[in-house]
């Protein structure tokens, strides 16, 4: 793989006269980016949320109203330890979003 060198004097990046200088991009694009971001960690975020959902599903929940069997307790069919991995990569996944939406990236 061949990589090219950029030359550093006295800590200051020097740029060669044929290469272009990195300008920030315009706020459409960083609006873009952010959209798509947020598009994608919200999605990811709402198909967590719905497998949670769906460990409840017949033990806990028949749609919206809660069963009799209920009060035996909840054991996740994934088990404990994957189920509560999945509720901390829900709050990851929601912190983030929070995070972004306010600009502290």
């Amino acid at each position: 793989m061949k990589q090219e060198l950029s030359v550093i004097s006295g800590g200051i990046r020097t740029t060669r006269p044929n290469e272009k200088s990195q300008a920030s991009p315009d706020p459409e694009t960083m609006l873009r980016h952010f959209r798509n971001l947020s598009a994608s960690m919200a999605g990811d975020a709402l198909r967590l949320w719905a497998d949670l959902y769906g460990e409840f599903e017949g033990t806990v929940t028949h749609g919206t109203m809660i069963t009799a069997d209920a009060k035996k307790g909840f054991h996740p069919r994934s088990g404990w330890p994957e189920f509560l991995e999945k509720m901390r990569l829900l709050s990851h996944y929601l912190d983030h979003l929070k995070r972004l939406a306010e600009g502290r990236c």
